[in-house]
C-alpha cells in the first residue's frame, strides 16, 4: 500500500497550535514535535467508525484496546506485559508531573539528564521538588563521528540523601540518541544502588531510524528494576496524534502502581473515547504505515545531514540523529545572542536549546518530520539567514 508523505498538508487556519504560533507570518514552523504528515488511513478509519457511533460518552479501553498494546510491546520489544500494569493517561508530560509527586516528597531532589526536553526539568519544580540535572558528555574520541554520552561521575555526584527519583528520556530528546543494552543496564544498576525509581519516557521508541540499532525497554533489564521502575508509551509521536492526548505508564509493580494512581486522582483527567479508537488502530493496524514513514524520515534526516554539512557553515550536527525526526544543531559559531529570533527574520520556526537546558545562544533544534518540499524550504531559508 503506498502513503502519501510528499504533499504538504494545508495545517494554516486551523487549530494547529504548531502553526498559529506564526499566524498571518511568513514563518515556516520547525519547532514543537509534530509532524506534517496526515495519520494513517487505519486511524482516520478507526475515527470515522467511532464518529459514526455517534455517542461519546465517558470511555475506557476496550479489552481489543489493550490487547493491541500488549500485542505491539510483545511483537516489537519481546516484551510481555500483564494488561494490569498499564495505566491510562491523556498524556506524558501530566505523567511526568504525576512521577514527581508520586515518588518525591517537597524538597526532596529528582535526577536527570540535560539537554532534555523542558518537562523534564520543570515537573518536579511544579510540585515543589528540586531538579537536578547532569550534562551529557560530546565525545568526540569515536570514529568517524562524535557521539553524546552519560557522564557516569557527574551522575553519581550528584547523588545525595534527598535524591529519590531518575528521569530517564530513551530514546534521547533533543539528541535523537538511542541508548544501548549497556547504558541501559548501567543506569539501572545506578538507580538500585541508590535506591531510586527509574521512570523512562519512551515515547519516541517507535521511530529508531537506524536500522542496526534496537530500542530495549527499561524494564526488560531485569525483575529487580522492574519492580521499581515507570515505563511511559504512546502513539502520539509515532503516528501523529498527539492531540487526541492518549498516553500510557507501564509499571509492573503493583504498590509502585498503586502510589501513582493515587498521585493522579482527582487531577488527571480520563482519555477519550476517540484517543482510544487511535490508539487501538495505531498499534493493531499501521505498521505498514509506520515503516514507510521511517523510511521518509531516513530519507530527510539524510537530506538535512548533507546540506549542512555543505551549505551551512557554523552549523554542525555533532553527533548522528538515530532516532526522532528531531534534529539538534549546534548554532555557537555564529555568534547569535537569540539564533530563534534570528531565523524566524528569515522565515523558519526553531526550538530555542535553552529551553532544553543548553546555554544560550549554542543549539536549536528543528522538526524534520515534515514532507521533503517543506524541509528544502526551511533549509534555503535557513541558508540565506547565515
Amino acid at each position: 500500500m503506498q502513503f502519501d508523505f510528499t504533499t504538504p498538508p494545508e495545517r494554516r487556519g486551523t487549530d494547529s497550535q504548531k502553526w498559529l504560533k506564526y499566524e498571518n507570518r511568513d514563518i515556516l514552523p520547525m519547532w514543537v514535535a509534530d509532524m506534517d504528515f496526515r495519520s494513517a488511513p487505519a486511524i482516520l478509519d478507526a475515527l470515522h467508525a467511532r464518529i459514526d457511533h455517534g455517542i461519546f460518552g465517558y470511555a475506557r479501553p476496550c479489552q481489543s484496546t489493550t490487547d493491541a498494546v500488549v500485542a505491539a510491546m510483545q511483537d516489537r520489544y519481546g516484551w510481555r506485559i500483564d494488561p494490569s500494569w498499564i495505566v491510562w493517561l491523556p498524556g506524558l508530560v501530566c505523567a511526568l508531573n504525576v512521577t514527581a509527586r508520586a515518588f518525591a516528597d517537597e524538597g526532596d531532589e529528582v535526577l536527570t539528564l540535560a539537554p532534555i526536553y523542558p518537562p523534564f526539568m520543570s515537573a518536579p519544580k511544579n510540585g515543589g521538588r528540586h531538579t537536578v540535572t547532569v550534562p551529557l558528555r560530546l565525545d568526540a574520541s569515536g570514529a568517524p563521528t562524535a557521539q553524546w554520552r552519560i557522564d557516569w561521575d557527574a551522575l553519581e555526584a550528584a547523588v545525595t540523601p534527598r535524591t529519590r527519583l531518575f528521569l530517564l528520556c530513551s530514546p534521547h530528546n533533543p539528541i535523537g540518541r538511542v541508548w544501548r543494552r549497556d547504558e541501559l543496564e548501567r543506569i539501572a544498576e545506578f538507580c538500585l544502588r541508590h535506591d531510586l525509581i527509574l521512570c523512562s519516557d519512551e515515547i519516541h521508541c517507535d521511530l529508531i531510524l537506524d536500522p542496526a540499532l534496537k530500542h530495549t525497554p527499561s524494564a526488560l533489564l531485569g525483575p529487580e528494576i522492574a519492580r521499581r521502575s515507570l515505563t511511559l508509551m504512546a502513539p502520539s509521536k509515532t503516528y501523529n496524534i498527539p492531540g487526541l492526548g492518549t498516553s500510557l505508564a507501564i509499571i509492573p509493580d503493583a504498590a509502585l502502581r498503586a502510589q501513582f494512581s493515587h498521585a493522579a486522582t482527582g487531577i488527571v483527567p480520563e482519555v477519550n473515547a476517540l484517543g482510544y479508537a487511535a490508539c487501538e488502530a495505531a498499534y493493531r493496524d499501521c505498521e505498514p504505515w509506520r515503516q514507510a514513514l521511517l523510511d521518509t524520515l531516513r530519507t530527510n534526516r539524510d537530506h538535512l545531514c548533507d546540506f549542512v554539512r555543505r551549505e551551512l557553515p557554523g552549523i554542525e550536527i555533532e553527533a548522528p540523529t538515530e532516532a526522532t525526526y528531531l534534529a539538534w544543531l549546534n548554532v555557537r559559531a555564529l555568534g547569535l545572542s537569540d539564533p530563534v529570533a534570528h531565523f524566524e527574520k528569515h522565515g523558519v520556526g526553531l526550538s530555542d536549546g535553552a529551553f532544553f537546558g543548553a546555554p544560550a545562544g549554542h543549539y536549536v533544534r528543528l522538526n524534520f518530520g515534515c514532507p521533503l518540499s517543506t524541509l528544502d524550504e526551511a533549509l534555503r531559508r535557513i541558508k540565506n539567514g547565515i
